[in-house]
């Protein structure tokens, strides 16, 4: 069992210092002040600001001078980059450290972590959590607070790490639920992919009208349009590698989507009023189960401030 007192890892290093990242560090600062917290990024300037923010004891130039000493190891980098991540400290990672990740598909990760690190300790894991920006200076160490952090551990997992991981994830405030890989990438197609596709689709679609329209797309922009924009603004790199490592899950919520957009389409057609309105009634039920779990704000117009 975790000591309640004493933290689950003494010295964490992290590997990608944007949003993600730096929160955690931040949180790290914040929840466990005599954990020492290296970091590194592959981008000069991104450790140039890192080092000037100071959410850590030491930005080094390399990930291997990073983990040298680690007792956990977070790779906090675009999906599509794990395999160069990992591979570039895998000679340095010390035999007892605890490799884990931030990924938001999970069965691709495993397998390229396996792979690149082979006689590893690994625990995959994804915080639901985030916002549209992006870099060290968007970070803030709540961001974690009252979300969920799902660990998918391979069933052969040792357990002592494990253990370790959830106590420290949940020590910066997160929710922790252990869930099976495969099971993980489906759960998010639906509640996270397939809705930034959806935007993505949406803002693109506006785009492409706004010169027919002279502006008034965005000049008119009312609250829906307007939300979906915001996820719309999140990082191009990350999406791209989400949607491409966990294509298999995304089409399949995409097919059963574009299923349900039909029947949709028909009953607006034929003047289906009840089954809109049954729909309707649905998907309401479901955002207020949302709110009163705790995972939105239910004050008028999502909270936003007013002048």
């Amino acid at each position: 069992m975790p000591d309640a007192d004493k933290p689950p890892f003494a010295r964490v290093a992290l590997i990608g210092l944007g949003l993600i990242g730096s929160s955690i560090a931040r949180a790290v600062r914040e929840t466990m002040a005599d954990v020492h917290i290296t970091g590194f990024d592959t981008d000069t300037g991104v450790r140039e600001r890192a080092r000037a923010l100071g959410f850590a004891d030491a930005i080094t130039d390399s990930a291997a001078a990073a983990v040298a000493e680690a007792d956990l190891v977070i790779l906090c980098v675009p999906v599509g980059s794990m395999a160069a991540a990992a591979s570039a400290l895998a000679d340095a990672l010390p035999a007892g450290a605890v490799v884990s990740d931030v990924g938001s598909s999970k069965a691709s990760v495993a397998a390229v972590l396996r792979e690149a690190l082979p006689n590893a300790t690994i625990v995959p894991a994804h915080p639901v959590a985030g916002t549209e920006n992006s870099g060290p200076e968007a970070g803030f160490a709540s961001l974690f607070r009252g979300r969920w952090c799902i660990l998918t551990p391979d069933p052969d997992a040792d357990p002592q790490a494990v253990a370790r991981l959830q106590d420290f994830w949940t020590r910066l405030g997160a929710k922790v639920e252990r869930m099976d890989a495969k099971h993980h990438d489906m759960v998010l197609a639906v509640t996270s992919h397939l809705p930034h596709l959806i935007a993505f689709t949406i803002v693109g679609t506006a785009s492409d009208l706004e010169d027919v329209t002279e502006s008034e797309v965005i000049k008119y922009s009312a609250g829906g349009f307007r939300d979906f924009t915001r996820i719309a603004a999140s990082d191009p790199t990350m999406w791209r590698d989400i949607f491409l490592t966990n294509r298999e899950a995304v089409l399949d919520m995409l097919q059963r989507f574009s299923e349900d957009l039909s029947l949709l389409q028909r009953a607006i057609r034929w003047g289906e009023g009840d089954t809109l309105f049954d729909l309707f009634t649905r998907t309401r039920a479901i955002r207020r189960s949302i709110i009163e779990q705790g995972q939105d704000d239910a004050r008028p117009d999502f909270g936003r401030k007013h002048s």
